[in-house]
């Protein structure tokens, strides 16, 4: 057992970015699964930790921290990830960017709101697919504009991983997996490939935690 133990799921955006982060920084982790699908959330246990009753939830320094962009500040503050450039506009930007998925896409894109939505539709269409991809493609559009304000480098925007990378990958996971087409953006799969060969983010990938998935 280690000081860190974060309670997450394989497929949930949110952890992905963590275990990303955690790795990143060499922070040797124990990982708890919260199983969404069975409803594990809901547990008395996990309210106690949370009680929005969401993953991630890390534990580590003596905190209990909730909310994966908070915890990927305090990680970026005490491990000196450099997430994020220090100059005022240069930060606010490279926030909006990863913002632009991580606040505004993904949470339209949660498991949660997907199944209401299912629901909702009453057996109509090919749900939660036709949910997921109507907003996911419109989002990585979006994120590939904005990208274009940085000149082309390895990462999102320069030569190491930054809070914009933490955030997309696991939204082309999700692409992916719903069958979203983004092969008319070469830059988001250049950025991709560069990921992929970095051990923090290849790690991190759903298949490499839960390779039965």
């Amino acid at each position: 057992m280690t000081d860190v133990t974060l309670f997450d799921y394989w497929r949930s955006s949110a952890s992905y970015r963590i275990r990303i982060a955690l790795n990143l920084a060499g922070i040797d982790h124990d990982c708890v699964t919260i199983d969404l699908v069975k409803g594990e959330h809901r547990s008395p246990e996990h309210l106690a930790r949370n009680p929005q009753g969401f993953v991630p939830v890390l534990e580590i320094d003596g905190l209990r921290l909730t909310q994966s962009l908070a915890i990927l500040d305090y990680l970026d503050q005490t491990r000196d990830l450099d997430l994020l450039p220090r100059e005022p506009s240069a930060r606010a930007q490279a926030q909006a960017l990863a913002h632009s998925i991580a606040v505004d896409l993904h949470p339209v894109c949660n498991l949660q709101v997907a199944r209401h939505a299912t629901l909702l539709a009453d057996g109509a269409g090919d749900m939660p697919g036709d949910w997921m991809r109507h907003f996911i493609r419109p989002g990585l559009l979006a994120f590939d504009a904005l990208l274009g304000a940085y000149p082309p480098a390895p990462y999102c925007i320069g030569h190491s991983p930054s809070l914009a990378d933490i955030c997309l990958m696991p939204q082309l996971y999700n692409a992916r997996r719903w069958g979203v087409d983004f092969s008319d953006m070469p830059r988001l799969q250049a950025v991709e490939a560069t990921c992929a060969e970095n051990m923090a983010f290849a790690r991190a990938h759903p298949d490499a935690v839960h390779p039965a998935s």
